[in-house]
């Protein structure tokens, strides 16, 4: 096991991983320098915890009966025997001893959760309480739940629960240097908040998922400092061949039977957008949340920090350019606004966890009624107007399909999507009178203003900075959306289209030229060795066998990261069969996979949207309810049409696994069960 400050490349005689590293080179006085610029920004962002928290966290976990690791919230892992049942042991009669405590607040269970969790807030620390019932009669103090013998006769809800721990010490042994892993996840979490892409609910990345990235990179550079990690990060997940997957170690079938990450065998593991498997028996899928819409998001926010680490090894710019914080209410012209509001604190609480869990379902929705021609970017927080109690709302920016061709006056109908997703939320068990949601379009110009920094909206750029790779401008495309309260637009007019297209691209093309010109400059700063290349840092890149033709136009760098991503060696090949994303989760029949001349074809289906100023009667029948456009004309909303089996949620919400402190939970075997009212 590697420890802190120690560097260890050996793992059964030869090296940590699946594959050799890509570079043993060790770092430059250079990157000495910039590795404690990193960590004097990440100090000053107060990223690291201060004496005071950690004693509060350890007096919380003291109550609590366990130890805990630093970080926003304590993720906690309950243990109990196996006559102690989670659903009433664990849901009603743990949940009405915490009920009775004055410092618990915010009380809140998820048992329908795909890891079933309680959440909490003990004296104002967040908590995530876990349960594993393990097929033990009495819970032994030195229970060892690295040993897979604890999975034995296990339901699927433990084997999820105890995955956290598991897979958290297996990451650590894992990597080469802990303590170089621990400061580069530090700095990949702040990023990956900063720039809108941390959150497992939302379908970006949650903890395990960017631990396992960053532990991946440390073994590919096992003598590199957090600096170079970093920048080494972003260079090899941007030539990432997704989805061939991210694996600390080889998947093993294991000695219990119990089903792993296996796309060859399982069909429902080929719909994997992004597979990043935990390195801990039975080996998983983590990011099992990710669609295509959330995997283009963070392809691109990587490689706008490639380009920007690259000018960072030039020391041309500083750390804080890598995060600035993505400018989502400038991104795009066309968003989704999901309003929820319910009678209570206590209630909106419950209501937006639900309805969070379950937004992922409306993305993959969209993606699949437009054939992917319509993508979304779903915001991963929430925004709540300080003037409107028990309220809140999501947002999702909206844009067609970039490199498809455009139809004037062309126009999406996703209305029955959105209205046979309020209807499916609304199927929530514990759903009370007063629990709403509406549904609407808006364009950027309506962004509403409590969502800006003290409420107040910035003034308008025409370039906005730092979002290279992203698209700016919305192509002609209408939204038409329904909910209770209606604010569809039929088009979108010529003038809200264009835009800062052409300086978009303008600016794209200095940047590819200035990428060329950084390239060469690289390349020619080489110099050759007999067995390697010694780069302009001095780090020893070993050159793998190769063609000579190769060698001469790549460095062995780019040659090793450009086998390792593209999924040689690893045993999976791209999945080949195309599966219906949403078949996990809804009774939907699935769509046949089309061809690419259908995707085009497609678009003549597609609802033509009126100029500004015309009446357009969508459906016009009696009692049909109406829809005032932005332009003054009048529109009729066509009834909801009836899909089979919508509205019907067959999977659990997502939870995200983390390192959890044990806590062991004796309960006597004979006692009155409490009954569910």
């Amino acid at each position: 096991m590697g420890s802190p400050g120690q560097t260890t490349t050996q793992n059964n005689g030869q090296y940590l991983g699946v594959t050799e590293p890509i570079s043993l080179g060790g770092p430059s006085e250079f990157d000495h320098i910039k590795t404690a610029e990193l960590e004097k920004f990440l100090v000053s962002a107060g990223l690291y915890e201060s004496q005071e928290e950690a004693v509060r966290r350890e007096e919380v976990l003291g109550r609590l009966d366990q130890v805990h690791g630093p970080g926003a919230d304590i993720d906690t892992l309950c243990v109990g025997p196996r006559h102690a049942t989670r659903e009433e042991d664990f849901f009603i009669e743990l949940y009405e001893m915490l009920a009775e405590m004055a410092e618990v607040t915010e009380l809140h269970p998820i048992p329908d959760a795909h890891v079933p969790v309680m959440k909490f807030k003990f004296n104002g620390i967040s908590i995530d309480l876990l349960y594993a019932k393990l097929s033990l009669w009495v819970i032994p103090e030195d229970l060892d739940i690295s040993q897979d013998s604890i999975l034995r006769n296990a339901d699927e809800q433990t084997v999820r629960s105890l995955n956290g721990c598991r897979v958290t010490d297996q990451i650590l042994r894992l990597v080469p240097n802990i303590q170089n892993f621990r400061t580069t996840l530090r700095c990949m979490k702040f990023w990956a908040n900063r720039r809108g892409v941390y959150s497992n609910v939302a379908g970006f990345l949650g903890g395990v998922n960017w631990a396992l990235l960053v532990a991946r990179i440390c073994q590919l550079y096992p003598n590199a400092l957090p600096s170079m990690l970093v920048c080494r990060f972003f260079r090899v997940y941007t030539q990432w061949r997704w989805p061939n997957p991210v694996m600390l170690c080889a998947i093993e079938e294991g000695p219990l039977g119990l089903p792993v990450w296996d796309p060859r065998k399982n069909p429902r593991d080929r719909l994997h957008q992004m597979p990043i498997i935990t390195p801990a028996y039975p080996c998983m899928n983590s990011s099992y949340n990710v669609s295509s819409s959330t995997l283009r998001v963070m392809t691109e926010e990587f490689q706008r920090s490639n380009q920007i680490c690259e000018e960072l090894e030039l020391n041309k710019v500083g750390w804080n350019i890598l995060f600035e914080p993505y400018p989502f209410f400038e991104a795009y012209k066309n968003y989704l606004e999901i309003d929820i509001s319910a009678e209570g604190a206590d209630d909106l609480r419950k209501w937006k966890g639900w309805i969070e869990s379950r937004l992922r379902l409306l993305t993959l929705k969209i993606e699949r009624q437009t054939f992917g021609m319509l993508q979304c970017h779903p915001h991963p927080d929430d925004f709540s107007d300080p003037q409107r109690p028990h309220h809140c709302c999501f947002f999702m920016g909206l844009q067609r399909k970039q490199g498809m061709p455009i139809q004037e006056g062309e126009q999406f109908d996703i209305r029955v999507t959105v209205d046979d997703f309020r209807h499916s939320v609304k199927m929530y068990t514990l759903w009370k009178p007063g629990m709403d949601i509406n549904v609407s379009h808006i364009k950027r110009r309506n962004i509403p203003s409590f969502v800006f920094p003290g409420g107040v909206r910035p003034p308008r750029t025409t370039k906005m900075s730092g979002t290279a790779g992203r698209p700016n401008a919305v192509p002609s495309t209408g939204v038409s959306v329904s909910s209770h309260v209606a604010k569809s637009d039929t088009g979108l007019p010529d003038d809200e289209l264009d835009g800062v297209s052409e300086v978009t691209s303008m600016g794209k093309r200095k940047r590819d030229k200035a990428n060329e010109e950084l390239v060469a400059s690289k390349r020619a700063s080489m110099l050759p060795l007999a067995n390697g290349i010694l780069t302009s840092n001095s780090e020893i890149v070993i050159a793998p066998a190769e063609p000579v033709e190769i060698q001469t136009s790549q460095t062995a760098e780019e040659v090793a990261i450009t086998k390792i991503t593209s999924g040689q060696g690893d045993g999976f090949g791209s999945p080949v069969e195309e599966l219906d994303e949403l078949d996990e989760y809804t009774t939907f029949v699935p769509m046949k996979t089309i061809s690419e001349e259908q995707q085009k074809s497609m678009v003549d289906s597609v609802k033509s949207c009126p100029r500004n100023g015309q009446a357009k009667a969508i459906a016009a029948h009696s009692g049909s309810p109406v829809d005032k456009c932005e332009n003054g004309s009048v529109e009729e909303l066509e009834p909801v049409e009836e899909l089979p089996g919508s509205g019907i949620i067959l999977s659990n919400s997502k939870a995200e696994t983390q390192r959890k402190p044990l806590i062991r939970l004796n309960l006597a075997s004979s006692r009155n069960k409490t009954t569910d009212a």
